[in-house]
């Protein structure tokens, strides 16, 4: 069992950044790959970007890429989301996921945090 706590979101202007935390606690955390979705209002649930175990791989959206940033600390059990020149349509609730799997992770399954709102004012 994991349990993710998201933090970090807030009220932002466009073109400005925020960093988004990711929690673990539970079973080791170095052994999870992971992940950041985000839902905004009236859509489905979508990838953003993941990350393995080791970091040795990350993997982004289309449409965050360049913008975004996936990176996690072990030893703190901790994973980031940096967040640059944010757009209005970034704004939405943005989750975190882990799985053993990096396909996994990147398909939507596994543990779920709650979720941190990200609003992007124009």
């Amino acid at each position: 069992q994991v349990q993710l706590v998201e933090s970090g979101g807030g009220l932002v202007q466009s073109g400005g950044s925020l960093r988004l935390s990711c929690a673990a606690s539970g079973r080791t955390f170095s052994s999870y790959a992971m992940g950041w979705f985000r839902q905004a209002p009236g859509k489905e649930r979508e990838f953003v970007a993941a990350i393995t175990w080791s970091a040795e791989s990350t993997y982004y959206a289309d449409s965050v890429k360049g913008r975004f940033t996936i990176s996690r600390d072990n030893a703190k059990n901790t994973m980031y989301l940096q967040m640059n020149s944010l757009k209005p349509e970034d704004t939405a609730v943005y989750y975190c996921n882990a799985e053993e799997q990096i396909a996994v992770v990147t398909m939507g399954r596994g543990y779920w945090g709650q979720g941190t709102q990200v609003t992007v004012s124009s």
